[in-house]
């Protein structure tokens, strides 16, 4: 199985000043990267695309469909990492919501600590851990997924380190990992044998965004 990652197009939260929620779409720069992205896809072998169904994520899977007439589903499993609902749609610069970010910071590394009604840690990677065992139940060879930037990092240091994967580890890559909209990250499930404890999943590609020349 391939599994073909994508991070949503530009989005009026990536570049605005509010805290993004799941209703913000896609800016014009965002549709004219996800075009690019769907004119990429034309030569792309692929059966299905998943979507998370926050609107910026669902409005690149739709564009890429457009261009493809690749069916799409929609799955809550690729939600972006779930922040605490109370500064969602708030101003960056809010004082109450820097001190609600510096808080969740502060606290990542603490067992089951929680703010609120975001996810912490152990959910995030939860969430990450199922849907990669989703994936293999299902039956297409080449799957393309429209999803988020926070959400791909812990997949990859799910798919990386494992099911032990620490905060720590993962605070590594959340750090270091960068990608861009639109970008192409592909997985390929571990068919081979060479090791008792061998990984189900291989990296192939990692933010692959030659289609952005364009616009770049």
């Amino acid at each position: 199985m391939i599994v073909y990652l994508i991070r949503h197009g530009e989005s009026e939260g990536n570049v605005g000043p509010f805290v993004q929620g799941p209703e913000e779409s896609l800016t014009a720069d965002g549709i004219k990267q996800a075009q690019l992205l769907g004119k990429r896809f034309q030569s792309i072998s692929a059966d299905v695309i998943l979507s998370s169904p926050e609107e910026r994520a669902k409005k690149t899977a739709e564009i890429i469909g457009k261009y493809t007439n690749i069916p799409i589903e929609l799955s809550d499993l690729l939600v972006e990492f779930i922040k605490p609902s109370v500064i969602i749609k708030k101003l960056k610069k809010d004082p109450k919501v820097k001190e609600i970010k510096k808080l969740l910071k502060d606290n990542f590394h603490v067992s089951g600590w929680k703010h609120s009604d975001e996810e912490n840690f152990e959910d995030f990677k939860k969430r990450a851990v199922a849907l990669l065992n989703y994936l293999l139940t299902r039956k297409e060879q080449n799957i393309v997924i429209a999803t988020h930037g926070i959400f791909m990092r812990m997949l990859i240091a799910v798919v990386i380190i494992g099911d032990e994967l620490t905060s720590y580890e993962y605070w590594k890559f959340f750090v270091a990992l960068y990608l861009d909209n639109t970008g192409i990250t592909v997985l390929k499930s571990n068919d081979k044998e060479l090791y008792d404890d061998a990984p189900k999943w291989e990296l192939v590609t990692w933010n692959d965004h030659a289609h952005l020349g364009e616009v770049e």
